[in-house]
């Protein structure tokens, strides 16, 4: 059996750079979400401090870090779930399109509409089918005549790269299809309601390495008209998917930049000692 690097436990060997060299600089791109300061709290625990982060609009930006480090909390604040959580509590400023996201004036159920989320186990709704999953977002928001509805359906399945497995079987239920394909039915359903960024919490750790390429598969086409945050504790799953990656370590953000600088020449010790597998 041939080698195949997605299911490698080693990480991809890069060329490294000189002694004290730094990379290049990468291109400067739009923003199209931003945190400033941001500090997080559950009760009396701190689980995040004061974490400055840039997220470039249609790029991939890898969130790694051990378990722990408030990789899930940081993205669970970008679209305020964090706020859902008793006794959840938050300092900071966190920006879409420059836009204050916890000004008193956004709508919560509208910003989580542009931000989407996929989870980290996949979670359809079991009593309902395939097509009602992907609309159960749409019809919380707004009416769906049937036309429109068919057309959005097959939309989000065709950028879920799940269409043509389930277009004749729309009905089932969507608890009935595969660890992988309910994954892709949960991204189907995010993007139905045409989103502008899409918030993955370790969306493949639940599954094996073929419905895992299929994913990483999909985020490459997906980067080209969505903004893309991934919480991965996979390295090697960050190197081959993301544009940017930053790393946390007990709450604090180490380090970002472009994901071939963090792997190849990273700023930090703790970050170097990270990827080479010294912790974590």
């Amino acid at each position: 059996m041939g080698f195949d690097e997605r299911t490698s436990n080693v990480l991809p060997r890069r060329p490294r750079a000189a002694p004290g060299a730094v990379p290049p600089a990468a291109p400067r791109l739009p923003s199209k979400m931003s945190a400033s300061r941001v500090s997080a709290w559950f009760g009396e625990r701190q689980v995040l401090r004061t974490i400055d982060l840039e997220i470039p609009e249609k790029r991939v930006t890898a969130i790694i870090g051990p378990s722990g480090c408030g990789k899930s909390t940081f993205i669970r604040c970008l679209n305020r779930m964090h706020e859902l959580v008793p006794g959840a509590r938050l300092e900071g400023r966190v920006e879409l399109d420059s836009h204050n996201i916890y000004d008193r004036a956004m709508d919560p159920v509208e910003l989580r509409r542009r931000v989407g989320m996929v989870f980290q186990k996949p979670n359809p709704f079991p009593t309902m089918s395939i097509r009602d999953n992907v609309l159960s977002g749409l019809r919380l928001t707004s009416r769906l005549d049937s036309a429109a509805a068919a057309e959005i359906v097959e939309r989000a399945l065709r950028q879920a790269a799940l269409w043509e497995e389930v277009k004749d079987t729309l009905e089932r239920p969507g608890v009935s299809l595969s660890g992988g394909q309910q994954q892709r039915l949960c991204i189907a359903r995010a993007l139905a309601v045409d989103p502008e960024v899409l918030l993955m919490d370790e969306p493949c750790s639940a599954l094996d390495p073929i419905a895992t390429a299929r994913i990483e598969d999909l985020l490459h086409e997906l980067r080209l008209g969505y903004t893309i945050v991934i919480v991965t504790h996979n390295m090697q799953q960050a190197t081959r998917v993301s544009d940017r990656t930053a790393f946390f370590l007990s709450g604090d953000l180490v380090e970002d930049g472009d994901t071939d600088q963090v792997f190849t020449a990273p700023r930090d010790q703790r970050t170097e000692d990270y990827i080479t597998g010294k912790f974590g």
